[in-house]
């Protein structure tokens, strides 16, 4: 969902040499590529321990997320090895631990809905954000009594800490796509944009953000749902889910291509192949910084969220269940506190290109700021976290006959 590549200085059109390099399409595969050069020097390829040596910290999660120079400075505090493991998706980190990764992990990530899955099949435990004092710097939108995803219903207990967010919103061309029309899901099927529109290769996101049209067409968005839960659109009924497939085929010759990476389609909009996509951010910001530059004289524009709604992720901090309460729950979260200091936030924005959820405008210029969106943290609420797939099948299935359509 937001793909880059290494860098190490700041991203912004201020400083538009250091902004990031598109990449794949998939924001982990990019996180994956940011992560090469530190692995090199912190990582160690994964071999499943029938136990945890001494002294270490094992953490299971996302590579771009890797900052060597901080990481050391923790194992020197500390007297613990870090020992990383990489996932490049949630389901791929779900299924390590439920075969018995608890025991193997002290530190996993997740995104989205999937820490609420964990903590229901006890593969994570509850954590104290009084001893991560850092979690104060958390923007409102992100805190426990505004963003439930990682707080128990039943007993009102924390059991992560969210990290980096982003959306799936749309880039488009602010000199040929009015702003009214970019602020519309609609855009993405307007045939006065025809063979000028490209979306990602992507089922999950491009089923669910058009499922999220679709219901709001139908009107059932906001109607009672037959899980009497609130609208989610990786839960699309039968019927929704067949306005989708009906959706998504008329789309097809409206699109010019589906990009396979980011670096396809900041060409495409750099060249005004396409005047508008769906995608994290992660070309908006390429384009702005080279705007900067001078190298484009093209204005662009990043709708976060439709006004239909949006998706949208949050990368959290869990703590394995095989943790028990002590010297090992307190390591934990003595790292998790150090990987939300602002001035550790501050590294990671500029090292992954990924907004922060820890409040670090004051340690960010003007052009940071609206780059990484840290007025825009209230658009939040209006999206829809990443999720499983109600029907895995179903999807597949509809993906299937828009493709062979």
């Amino acid at each position: 969902m937001k793909p880059h590549e290494p860098h190490s200085d700041a991203a912004s059109p201020a400083a538009p040499a250091a902004a990031p390099a598109a990449s794949s399409v998939d924001r982990r595969q990019a996180l994956k590529v940011m992560a090469a050069g530190a692995l090199a020097t912190v990582a160690a390829p994964y071999i499943r321990p029938a136990s945890a040596a001494p002294g270490q910290l094992r953490a299971l999660m996302w590579e771009g997320y890797l900052l060597p120079d901080v990481i050391a400075g923790f194992e020197e505090t500390h007297k613990v090895k870090f020992a990383p493991t990489f996932f490049d998706g949630n389901s791929e980190a779900y299924n390590k631990l439920r075969v018995g990764g608890t025991k193997d992990f002290d530190l996993v990530q997740a995104d989205g809905f999937w820490p609420s899955l964990y903590f229901r099949e006890k593969l994570i435990r509850t954590v104290d954000y009084a001893k991560m004092p850092s979690t104060q710097h958390l923007f409102p939108v992100f805190k426990p009594d505004q963003y439930k995803l990682l707080t128990d219903e039943k007993t009102g207990v924390q059991f992560g800490v969210p990290f980096c967010w982003g959306s799936y919103g749309t880039t488009y061309n602010a000199d040929q796509v009015p702003a009214e029309k970019a602020a519309s899901i609609e855009l993405l099927f307007d045939p006065a944009f025809g063979g000028r529109l490209s979306t990602s290769a992507r089922f999950e996101e491009n089923i669910a953000l058009t499922g999220i049209l679709v219901a709001s067409r139908m009107g059932t968005i906001d109607k009672p749902r037959p899980d009497g839960k609130s609208f989610n659109p990786y839960v699309l009924t039968d019927a929704e889910l067949e306005g989708v497939e009906k959706l998504l085929i008329e789309q097809k010759k409206l699109l010019l291509t589906r990009y396979q990476d980011n670096a396809t389609l900041e060409q495409l909009l750099a060249s005004g192949a396409v005047v508008a996509a769906p995608e994290f951010a992660q070309v908006y910001r390429l384009l702005l910084a080279k705007k900067a530059k001078g190298e484009i004289d093209t204005t662009f524009a990043h709708t976060l969220v439709p006004k239909e709604g949006g998706l949208g992720w949050v990368d959290t901090w869990l703590v394995s269940s095989g943790v028990p309460d002590g010297a090992g729950l307190d390591v934990c979260q003595s790292f998790i506190d150090l990987m939300t200091t602002p001035e550790t936030m501050k590294k990671i924005a500029l090292a992954s290109g990924c907004s922060t959820t820890i409040d670090i405008r004051s340690l960010s210029t003007p052009e940071e700021q609206k780059l990484y969106l840290m007025d825009r943290t209230g658009e939040l609420s209006k999206m829809y976290m990443f999720d499983q797939p109600s029907s895995t099948e179903k999807w597949e299935r509809v993906w299937s006959r828009m493709q062979a359509a």
